[in-house]
């Protein structure tokens, strides 16, 4: 990574989240704001919100989300990099309109958008840029400035995103009882989306069977699987597999699911598994009960010994690479060229999302894209 600090054109970093509730009663308002506008009734959300009841109605993402910003303000720091960091959420306090007003007020014109999303999707990055775009709008009603907002670039392949979950998969081999661990299978871990939205997830030249969503788990996961490899002499079979289906069940949706990849595991004699979370950036509410829970009962249930690998959330590797990603959008920014740094076979992500990448069904506005209204 460059020692360059110069962060100008920006002068601020905007971290970007999805939001939970943080105790029992904010749990159904904040399942409607998740769902608002599908006309689902509060006997269903408070149905569908068990999951949080299950852990007091509290979700850990926020408390991960302030982990991260110490972990980034204190790196910031420690580099000389004189960047303000401010925390906005799409569903939940501290919200992101609030969040951009107040960044408004206190002067900044551009931003750089840093979203607890690490892989293209419809749900994992253009959602963001229509909640960015929501916002702004909301901005220039009121007549406030609007800021110029850009979102950093997909950081899935960066080093400091993949280098503490090969740490991770590595702690989980080493967890396992010594007589089954060399015969161990890695799951990979993500969450389902539908297939038509991972068809067309990526730019346009990404698209086809599972779009740019699935290629981009796949390169990751062939890259920690190489890397432990090399650490521990032992090339673990492995598969990525999907968690967390919430649609229709008439709907396709990526599998297989992580339960029914667990079964057919121990059907074929296999004698441990680790599971690797490599699609989530914390160990937010969807790890915690979909695979500490859910996943973790499935196994007792079989006898099959897992383990599950930690997240990536405040590891000051992925604190350092968020600051690597600001610098280097900088750079470019500046028309100064400078290393963009990416394992795998995929190379650096796109800075600009391209018309076209990552389609809603229902068009909406996007900020921080080549058709963006906010230039």
């Amino acid at each position: 990574m460059s020692d360059l600090r110069e962060p100008a054109p920006y002068d601020a970093l905007l971290l970007l989240s999805f939001g939970g509730p943080e105790g029992p009663d904010d749990v159904v308002p904040f399942l409607a704001n998740v769902t608002r506008g599908r006309g689902i009734p509060e006997e269903r959300l408070k149905e569908v919100g068990k999951h949080y009841f299950l852990f007091g109605g509290v979700s850990p993402i926020n408390g991960q989300n302030r982990a991260l910003l110490d972990a980034l303000r204190k790196d910031f720091a420690e580099h000389g990099l004189d960047l303000p960091v401010y925390w906005g959420n799409r569903n939940w306090a501290p919200y992101l309109t609030d969040t951009l007003r107040e960044m408004a007020g206190d002067g900044h014109r551009r931003i750089a958008v840093l979203a607890t999303s690490a892989y293209a999707s419809y749900s994992g990055c253009r959602q963001y840029r229509e909640n960015l775009a929501e916002s702004l709008a909301v901005l220039e009603a009121e007549g406030l400035p609007v800021p110029r907002v850009d979102k950093l670039r997909h950081y899935f392949n960066h080093p400091g995103f993949v280098e503490p979950m090969v740490d991770g998969v590595l702690a989980s081999l080493a967890g396992l009882p010594e007589d089954v661990r060399a015969g161990a299978h890695l799951a990979f871990t993500t969450h389902s989306i539908p297939t038509s939205a991972a068809d067309v997830s990526g730019p346009p030249e990404a698209h086809g069977d599972g779009g740019a969503y699935v290629a981009e788990h796949l390169d990751v996961a062939r890259v920690i699987v190489e890397a432990v490899r090399e650490r521990t002499g032992v090339e673990y079979p492995w598969q990525l597999v999907y968690q967390s289906r919430s649609g229709a069940p008439h709907i396709p949706w990526l599998e297989p699911d992580i339960c029914d990849h667990l079964e057919l595991l121990h059907g074929d004699g296999v004698p441990a598994v680790v599971m690797a979370p490599i699609g989530f950036v914390s160990d937010h509410m969807e790890v915690l009960y979909d695979l500490d829970t859910e996943a973790n009962a499935k196994a007792a249930e079989l006898g099959l010994p897992v383990r599950r690998s930690a997240t990536v959330g405040a590891d000051p590797r992925f604190a350092a690479a968020v600051r690597d990603l600001v610098l280097e959008r900088a750079a470019a920014e500046q028309g100064r060229g400078r290393e963009r740094c990416a394992l795998g076979a995929l190379g650096a992500s796109h800075d600009l999302c391209p018309a076209g990448c990552c389609p809603a069904r229902v068009p909406r506005p996007a900020a921080a894209g080549a058709d963006s209204p906010y230039a």
